[in-house]
């Protein structure tokens, strides 16, 4: 059997039901630049990039709310939650299980897809010690 190396995350796609309100969420409220899509693509959807991956929407029928997530990171945690808060998005800290020298917390989009958003905690720990 031939070795091969997974070289980096490429992309993460979620299920959307309705393209135009996920678009005003992903786009204007988290403030994510969209980009385009494949001409060859016939069904609906939209893609984000974010650094070097791409977040995919695909429009299709609703599923069951679970606990599956993407994380975004920030800079700046604190003032993503406050912004996010401002802009009417329900924000849950997460206390329990301290990563350490991150500060967390989850959202929903309007779909009820699970998003977490962590940043550093300001301690100067790595998450990694």
């Amino acid at each position: 059997m031939g070795a091969f190396t997974i070289e980096r995350m490429d992309h993460v796609q979620i299920n959307v039901t309705d393209l135009e309100r996920a678009r005003r969420f992903y786009g204007a409220t988290l403030g994510l630049t969209e980009v385009p899509r494949p001409d060859s693509f016939d069904f609906a959807g939209a893609w984000y990039r974010i650094g070097d991956m791409d977040l995919h929407l695909v429009v299709r029928g609703p599923e069951p709310r679970g606990e599956d997530h993407i994380c975004f990171w920030t800079s700046d945690v604190h003032a993503a939650g406050r912004a996010l808060e401002e802009r009417g998005v329900a924000v849950a800290w997460m206390l329990r299980y301290k990563i350490p020298g991150v500060d967390r917390f989850f959202i929903r989009d309007p779909d009820g897809n699970r998003i977490e958003v962590q940043g550093p905690d300001g301690t100067g720990a790595s998450r990694w010690e």
